[in-house]
């Protein structure tokens, strides 16, 4: 695990440099294109049941956690901005998150960070989540994304965190890279559990 704390924090390190200036023209198309602030900041559970704000680009208008709550975020929802439904394909709007990794409260590969109530639903076995830093990009995400139910999320980030080794990290970052160019399971199926829908 030591060798997966250095990596993340001396490449959240480089990338975040290297990736200021796409920021800077992001946060000034979000401006441009909609009212309210550059980055969507939420309380998220991490390692160990701990509570930290994730950080991303805001992709939909300042009204739409109120009005969306219950609803499967779809290609077609009307709160998604125009620039959001770009960042949202492209994966440009998670890329904040190597702050976070930075910080120490996330990891680029691990289960991704769910919500407090999601947590507290949790039963023994959903509760190895949390032996993890919460990762940016993940094994469920690789496997299906939002597709997949949430019991079915939960059984892939357990079966990653019983056989991590780090170079099943370095698949997973690459596999990354081939399913974000796809567009693979972006967005939810009003199918898949209630659960799923949030991230």
């Amino acid at each position: 695990m030591w060798a997966k704390e250095i990596f993340d924090r001396v490449v959240a390190f480089i990338a975040l440099v290297m990736l200021l200036p796409l920021f800077l023209l992001v946060a000034v198309l979000i401006k441009i294109d909609s009212k309210g602030p550059v980055f969507f900041l939420q309380e998220r559970v991490g390692k160990d049941g701990k509570i930290f704000k994730t950080i991303k680009f805001r992709t939909m208008t300042t009204e739409a956690p109120q009005r969306t709550k219950g609803i499967y975020i779809d290609k077609n929802n009307p709160y998604v901005t125009r620039v959001g439904k770009f960042l949202r394909r492209s994966g440009i709007d998670e890329l904040p998150q190597v702050i976070n990794v930075l910080k120490g409260d996330m990891s680029f590969v691990g289960p991704r960070p769910t919500l407090e109530y999601q947590v507290k639903k949790y039963n023994d076995f959903q509760r190895k989540r949390l032996l993890m830093k919460p990762g940016i990009t993940g094994w469920a995400l690789v496997n299906g994304r939002n597709k997949l139910t949430w019991p079915e999320r939960i059984k892939l980030d357990v079966w990653y965190i019983e056989h991590w080794n780090f170079w099943l990290d370095i698949k997973i970052l690459f596999k990354t890279v081939w399913v974000v160019a796809k567009g693979e399971g972006l967005y939810a199926d009003r199918k898949t559990d209630e659960i799923a829908k949030t991230d």
